[in-house]
C-alpha cells in the first residue's frame, strides 16, 4: 500500500474508533436527559401543572444564597369560595379552577425570576425576585389577574384569592421555609380581615403558633390538635 493510502487508512480507523467510543456517551446523555425530564414531570402536580412545596423551598434557598436575596418575595395564595364552586357546579368545575390558577401563575412566573407551586387543595405559593420599588404594584396586578372570571362549560366562574406576602429583607437570616410560614400567616390575617391587603409579614408572623408544623386555623389542624 502506498504511503498516502496508508495515511488515509489510519485516519479512517481513528475516526471509526472515536465515533464508536462516542456512541455510548451520546446514548447515555440522551437517556439521562430523558430521565431528568420524566422525573421533573413526575414531580409536577398533574392538575395545575405546577411543582410542589419541596421545589418551591429549594428555589427560595437558592435565591437566598445570591445577590438577589433582599429582593426575594414569597407569596401564599388561598382560594376564596372554592368549596362553593365544587358544591354548586361539581368537581369538574373545581378542577377547572385549579387548572386556571395554575396556568395564570405559570404565565406570570415565566417573565420573572420566579417559581410557582401548588401546596395542595386551593393553596398556591410563589417564590419570586421583584424590584422593591415596584414589587407591591406587581403583586397587586397578579392578584387582579388571578381573580378574573372565566368560562367553564355554560357557566361563568368567579375566582377569589387571599394573598399573603413575606419578604426576605424583613427576615434576615431566616430560611425559605420560615419565610413561607410568614407569608402563610400574613395571608390568613388578610383573609380573616385582621389586616388589609397588601400586608407584609413580620418575623413574628414567621414564628406564629403551629400545630405539628401547620399554621393554627388551617384546614385539618383541629384534628391534629385532638390527636396530640
Amino acid at each position: 500500500m502506498s504511503s498516502p493510502l496508508r495515511v488515509q487508512a489510519r485516519i479512517g480507523q481513528r475516526t471509526l474508533l472515536l465515533t464508536t467510543a462516542a456512541l455510548p456517551l451520546t446514548g447515555w446523555t440522551v437517556h439521562a436527559l430523558t430521565l431528568h425530564r420524566r422525573l421533573a414531570a413526575a414531580r409536577k402536580d398533574p392538575l395545575s401543572g405546577l411543582p410542589g412545596r419541596p421545589e418551591l423551598i429549594a428555589h427560595g434557598e437558592r435565591l437566598l444564597r445570591t445577590r438577589h436575596r433582599d429582593a426575594l418575595h414569597v407569596l401564599l395564595l388561598d382560594g376564596v369560595g372554592f368549596k362553593a364552586v365544587n358544591d354548586t357546579y361539581g368537581h369538574a368545575a373545581g378542577d377547572a379552577v385549579i387548572q386556571t390558577i395554575g396556568q395564570r401563575l405559570t404565565r406570570w412566573s415565566a417573565s420573572r425570576q420566579a417559581l410557582a407551586a401548588r401546596l395542595g387543595g386551593d393553596e398556591f405559593a410563589v417564590s419570586v425576585v421583584l424590584p422593591p420599588a415596584t414589587a407591591l404594584a406587581e403583586i397587586t396586578r397578579l392578584r387582579e389577574q388571578l381573580q378574573q372570571p372565566f368560562q367553564h362549560e355554560q357557566h361563568t366562574l368567579q375566582l377569589g384569592v387571599s394573598l399573603g406576602i413575606a419578604r426576605a429583607i424583613d427576615m434576615p437570616g431566616e430560611t425559605s421555609s420560615r419565610i413561607l410560614r410568614g407569608a402563610d400567616t400574613a395571608m390568613y390575617k388578610a383573609k380573616e380581615g385582621r389586616e388589609t391587603f397588601p400586608y407584609l409579614a413580620t418575623r413574628a408572623d414567621a414564628y406564629a403558633d403551629t400545630v405539628n408544623g401547620r399554621r393554627v386555623g388551617r384546614r385539618g389542624t383541629h384534628l391534629l390538635a385532638r390527636a396530640a
